[in-house]
């Protein structure tokens, strides 16, 4: 039988797993490091390589927080919640904080979708609606990623849930955390600079877009 914390690091390596990086050397060439916003996240894979590199890139990224949280605890019975929310702790660090990479990747909202999707599942639907209505309505990913997020402790108030306040207080800290790690993007959309989501280059201006680097554009994943 696992130990916790042979279990933790495991979590965190799954975590670490540079999805969009690898699809993007691997499949198109590209380093989504020095292209578009250089995160390693959905949003930048869609803006610098298109829908079809996105889609895996989001669903592997969430499937890296579920598995942590929704199996893990499997194999060490008896060991308490707050291992389940340390190994989806370890996923969402190890997405963020990637050792393939230099210890960079993406934003953490992806893998932190996954991790409540294993332990309160009512909750981080009404957040991923939240998310939805504000990138349709503004078109800012980035906007939907922080105010969904900030929902989600109080959608864990009025919803059925495992592990009593634990997620609660674990939901209020990824908010705090997921605004620091939006902050460049906040500053942005006071300023009235942050990119919507929907301006995407095709084409020969993708090429533009992706061999442009710049850091400043939107990128919410």
């Amino acid at each position: 039988m696992a130990t916790p914390f042979l279990l933790l690091a495991l979590s965190y390596l799954l975590g670490a797993t540079p999805t969009s990086h690898w699809i993007g050397r691997s499949v198109f060439g590209v380093d989504l490091r020095t292209k578009g916003s250089g995160n390693l996240g959905a949003t930048n894979t869609y803006r610098v390589l298109g829908w079809k590199a996105a889609l895996p890139v989001v669903l592997v990224d969430i499937l890296k927080g579920w598995g942590p949280a929704a199996l893990f605890p499997l194999f060490v019975p008896g060991a308490g919640f707050g291992w389940t929310l340390a190994f989806g702790g370890a996923a969402i660090s190890g997405h963020i904080w990637s050792f393939w990479v230099g210890f960079r990747g993406g934003k953490g909202v992806a893998t932190s979708t996954g991790v409540f999707l294993a332990i309160a599942p009512w909750a981080i639907l009404i957040a991923a609606a939240v998310w939805l209505l504000i990138v349709l309505a503004t078109g800012y990913v980035s906007l939907g990623s922080v105010l969904g997020t900030a929902v989600l402790p109080v959608a864990l108030l009025l919803t059925p849930h495992r592990g009593g306040v634990g997620p609660v207080v674990f939901a209020a800290v990824l908010t705090a955390f997921v605004i620091w790690t939006h902050r460049s993007n906040l500053r942005r959309l006071a300023r009235g600079e942050e990119s919507r989501f929907g301006k995407r280059g095709s084409g020969g201006n993708r090429s533009r877009i992706a061999a442009s680097g710049d850091p400043a554009r939107e990128d919410g994943s």
